[in-house]
């Protein structure tokens, strides 16, 4: 018998039909209104930001606190009911799909800032709290929360996903701002990892474990942040460029001179049409640009500023303009997190294939101008925006859902850019994660290390229930 999420009683692994009606009826007394079995709270809840389908789970819980993800958790394994943790919404890669059915633990409400030290400069949060509420807690202590991912995601979801961002060239990833978590295991125990400490070679590093397991291994439930004082000075600029290439070796000059610039976002001419047209950008051509911030004191960034103008200009920068107000750098970043959905008005009603990949700095160009020659000949629309400082970027690539030939020239497309990623030493994700989309490359980029992670997913969940048919099968 199949049931609304697909999962049968042929399922061997996991539960039947009727011990899934028995565990949900066990969640109502326990959850009372929190547990929802509504289709379309279920839909909701079984796709995220991707073109991956729509894969509802059996039921929605939201819950309160780490008690209450522990007993929910715990009863799922005893009756082998898989579990999908939901924070924001926001994932790419299809990390939210109900593949077999089961619970989705949707976590948004437990979004209370748990802590703020000031003086050490970390906070504890709950995993629901939102990036940018973090950052509005957190101003009124001087500090910030740098890791910015473009979504208004979730902390628990950035931990999952090890997510990276538009700071990431100076302020590092979410492995290098997460100090400890707490983390419901698929047994149903609760375990802290780390400490407050700012480093430690106490035992294994289990921080580092969970951190990127998207779901798999466990439910993180509070994160432990490093944070960051909020420059004193803040500046924006922008240079445009003729053409790509040039526009990609000023990033690399950049990088290789050891300015320490903030942010550098590439967007190229398909990228930046769209951004004019959606979010009212003026004074800007179609061509490929550079976003760069700077942070410092008045002397060090204009220092910066004028390292960078120099190189850009040496280029064949067009273009070399500063946004001069608060106001002026808002409408700069809003535009550069509002890409996505400015790339999706390009072809109104087309489905998107969104792809990252990261490479080291030196083969930044030929990935790049590869991944764009490659487009062009597919004839489809595929804007690019990218983190490039640290050599990540992405491709957007519209098609109509109903037309077989487009949906197989985008999957060809991404397998392509995946590929020549790999040949030039980097990876099949930078900061999105493997998710269910791109399970088939994690061997190709692995190897034998692919065995030991399943050994350990089999060792901490060996029913199986955290996330399944995510990450591998």
């Amino acid at each position: 018998m199949t049931n609304l999420s697909g999962a049968t009683d042929s399922d061997a692994i996991y539960a039947s039909a009727e011990e899934r009606a028995r565990l949900i009826e066990l969640l109502k007394n326990l959850l009372g209104e929190r547990l929802h079995t509504s289709l379309p709270m279920r839909e909701q809840h079984g796709q995220g930001e991707d073109s991956y389908g729509c894969y509802p789970p059996d039921a929605v819980a939201y819950l309160h606190s780490t008690v209450e993800v522990a007993e929910v958790v715990r009863l799922c394994n005893e009756f082998r009911v898989p579990v999908i943790p939901y924070g924001a919404g926001s994932s790419v890669e299809g990390q939210l799909l109900a593949l077999h059915g089961g619970i989705s633990l949707d976590l948004s409400e437990m979004n209370q800032v748990l802590e703020i030290n000031a003086e050490d400069m970390d906070c504890r949060v709950q995993s629901g709290v939102t990036r940018e509420y973090l950052n509005q807690e957190l101003r009124y202590q001087g500090l910030f929360f740098p890791i910015d991912p473009g979504a208004n995601a979730s902390i628990g979801g950035m931990s999952a996903t090890r997510a990276s961002g538009t700071n990431a060239v100076r302020y590092g990833t979410m492995k290098d701002n997460v100090i400890g978590l707490t983390v419901v295991t698929p047994d149903g125990r609760i375990i802290k990892t780390g400490g407050r400490a700012r480093k430690s070679s106490a035992g294994y590093d289990l921080t580092r474990l969970y951190v990127g397991s998207e779901g798999t291994l466990g439910i993180i439930t509070e994160v432990h942040l490093k944070l960051h004082p909020i420059p004193g000075v803040i500046k924006a600029a922008t240079c445009q460029f003729q053409d790509l290439a040039s526009a990609i070796d000023t990033v690399i000059s950049v990088m290789q001179c050891a300015i320490p610039v903030a942010r550098i976002e590439l967007l190229n001419h398909l990228q930046m049409q769209a951004c004019i047209d959606y979010s009212k950008l003026e004074g800007f051509d179609p061509v490929p640009t550079l976003f760069f911030e700077f942070h410092g004191t008045e002397s060090s960034v204009a220092e910066q500023i004028e390292m960078v103008q120099e190189i850009a200009d040496s280029l064949g920068s067009s273009h070399f303009n500063w946004a001069e107000t608060t106001e002026d750098r808002n409408a700069l970043w809003t535009a550069r997190h509002q890409a996505y959905f400015a790339a999706l008005a390009l072809q109104p009603g087309a489905s998107a294939l969104t792809t990252d990949v990261c490479v080291p700095v030196s083969h930044l160009a030929e990935a790049i101008l590869s991944a764009e020659q490659a487009a062009t000949d597919s004839g489809l629309t595929c804007p690019i925006v990218g983190h490039v400082g640290d050599g990540n970027f992405h491709m957007l690539i519209l098609f109509d859902e109903d037309n077989t030939a487009q949906k197989n020239t985008a999957k060809q497309l991404s397998r392509t850019l995946v590929s020549k990623a790999l040949e030039a030493g980097g990876t099949c994700t930078g900061e999105h994660g493997i998710g269910f989309g791109k399970k088939d490359y994690l061997l190709q980029e692995h190897g034998e290390a692919v065995e030991l992670m399943r050994t350990l997913k089999t060792a901490l969940d060996p029913n199986c229930i955290m996330n399944p048919g995510k990450v591998f099968d």
